[in-house]
This record gives C-alpha cells, structure tokens and sequence, in this order.
C-alpha cells in the first residue's frame, strides 16, 4: 500500500470548476444529488448519514462517490460519531471492491473537501474511490479520446457496476 496527502496553496482547476458549476446550479446542488441518488439502482450503500453511489456519469469502470447527507465541508466538521460510521462505510466499500474480483485491487481514494476560506457552504466533503480495472485482468487504459480531448468513454455501465457491487457489499 501507498498514500499520499496533497494540500495546495490555491483552489485546484477541478474544484473551480465545480464551484462554477454548483453556482450556475443554483440552491443546495450536493443535497439534491444525495436526494436524487437514494433512490436510484447507482445506490450501493446508504447508512444514518452517509450514502454512497456510483456516478451517473462514471469515468472509470469502477468510480464510488461517498458523501455525507448533511452540508460538512471538512473532516473537521464531522462529529466523532459520523467519523466511526464513516470509517466503517469505507471499509465496507474497500473489502467490496476486492470481493469483486476474489482478490486486492488497484484503487486511487479521493477525499475532496471545501476550500479553507471562500465557498464553504458550497462544496460538501466527499470520497471518490475509482480503479482502472475493467474485469478481472484487464486495465483500463486512457486513449486519444480521454487523453487528447478529456471526454471519458465508459467502458462499463454505471448501473452495472452498481449491481455487481451491491451483490459483494456487506
């Protein structure tokens, strides 16, 4: 196993930008995408104050988003009891994946949190878990389309991946 933690001394392009887009959105973006996503077939765990699905729009055969129900822009805001039932959503999560297959997988975890100053109340905490594996032995491997122009081909149907992870979650 491998980790590394990056803090940056500015607000990353990707985080601008989903800034921009919940903006334009208008209203509370990431409660009505939590709303939206309990019940949808993407739904793979849903606990007191967590849900965890995977993307409508997934770049990766396997991508996870975990977020809190509630508006927390950081670890920091979390209670001591959302923290313990978020350690045990992520573990469910970590030991679902590798029962995909019978075996550990390659995974990149993802914590996206509110920038320290500005658009706190905005940008809600959240895990993105993806892993490049497209079965069992077979990669995903970024091609003119995703490299060149940044438009992502799914290699899987969400709804899929959903339903084989529903299937290992415990």
């Amino acid at each position: 196993p491998h980790g590394q933690i990056y803090s940056y001394p500015f607000v990353t392009p990707r985080t601008e930008k989903l800034i921009a887009s919940v903006r334009n959105h208008g209203g509370d973006f990431f409660g009505e995408l939590v709303e939206f996503e309990k019940s949808s077939s993407r739904n793979i765990l849903e606990t007191e104050n967590f849900l965890a699905f995977v993307p409508f729009a997934a770049r990766w055969p396997i991508e996870i988003h975990l977020l809190p129900k509630r508006q927390v822009a950081d670890f920091t805001e979390l209670t001591a009891a959302e923290v313990s039932e978020l350690a045990g959503a992520y573990k469910q999560i970590l030991l679902s994946l590798d029962a995909l297959y019978d075996r550990p997988i390659p995974y990149i975890s993802a914590w996206h949190q509110a920038p320290m100053i500005e658009n706190r109340d905005q940008i809600r905490l959240m895990l993105q878990i993806t892993s490049p594996l497209r079965d069992a032995d077979k990669l995903k491997y970024l091609a003119g389309s995703e490299s060149a122009m940044g438009a992502f081909v799914g290699d899987v149907a969400p709804e899929e991946t959903a339903a084989r992870l529903k299937k290992v979650i415990k």
